[in-house]
């Protein structure tokens, strides 16, 4: 449990690092069979939740055929969904072809959605051609100006992880200025729980006083840091997709789920 939060239950699920094409393997995984699991397993026994957010990395390439595949078997879930930016993705293709909420920031997929009692912001942490993410002053202001209403408890949400998560091979591509970030919401003591992706690896705490979590991807988890790995070796972790329901009630609840046994689509030979 993280914060102290109101009274009422909510419930959504959460995904992450789908990295989605329409044809091919990634890292040797098929990424249309791991989401149609995830799909299958969110219709079947989560669809009395209020919504699944997925926190970046909708497509492994930013294309329009891509972007168009992914809108077609995200439309086949049974609650309404809530993506957010990459650095595998582009805002422009984004916008055309998934369905973002009305309070979307002009520019950038970046908005926030009110929820059964409490609120959820999402960031757009995009620094195009890089790997690491950014926000930009701009982006900064429109979170400024959100945190200083605060009416219910507020989850963040955003792909790039704001601190160093002991991942030596992913903590270098990190969310740049990512000690400012901290700083903006730690005096402004409008967040309850820090929620990214893009280290393909749960990894959960607390820091500066504000809980957090990181979500492993839908398609494949990295190696822990243990042994030590180089990306120029670089092969997934045997460990299956995964997936989190996130329960608001009194605190913060994170639930991780193995999409497997669900899911096949493992690496071919």
């Amino acid at each position: 449990m993280f914060g102290t939060l109101g009274r009422r239950l909510a419930r959504f699920i959460w995904l992450s690092d789908l990295h989605y094409l329409a044809e091919g393997l990634v890292q040797g995984h098929d990424p249309r069979v791991r989401l149609q699991a995830a799909i299958s397993l969110i219709n079947a026994h989560y669809s009395d939740a209020g919504f699944v957010v997925i926190s970046g990395d909708m497509v492994e390439t930013p294309t329009a055929a891509n972007y168009a595949a992914l809108a077609r078997e995200l439309s086949q879930l049974s609650i309404p969904y809530l993506p957010l930016p990459g650095n595998h993705d582009d805002r422009a293709l984004m916008a055309r072809h998934l369905l973002l909420p009305d309070t979307v920031m002009d520019g950038f997929v970046q908005y926030e959605v009110a929820f059964d009692g409490a609120r959820l912001v999402c960031l757009d942490t995009l620094k195009p051609g890089s790997d690491a993410g950014e926000l930009c002053e701009a982006r900064r202001d429109w979170l400024r100006n959100r945190l200083a209403h605060r009416v219910t408890p507020t989850l963040l949400f955003m792909h790039h992880p704001p601190m160093p998560l002991g991942l030596p091979m992913l903590d270098p591509d990190r969310l740049e200025d990512g000690d400012s970030l901290l700083t903006l919401l730690e005096t402004s003591g409008g967040i309850d729980f820090i929620g990214t992706g893009h280290v393909h690896r749960h990894i959960y705490g607390t820091h500066r006083g504000m809980g957090f979590a990181t979500l492993g991807s839908v398609l494949y988890q990295a190696p822990p840091p243990d042994p030590p790995w180089t990306w120029a070796g670089f092969k997934p972790s045997g460990e299956p997709p995964r997936m989190a329901c996130v329960t608001v009630e009194g605190g913060v609840q994170v639930s991780l789920i193995d999409i497997c046994p669900y899911a096949q689509g493992g690496p071919t030979a």
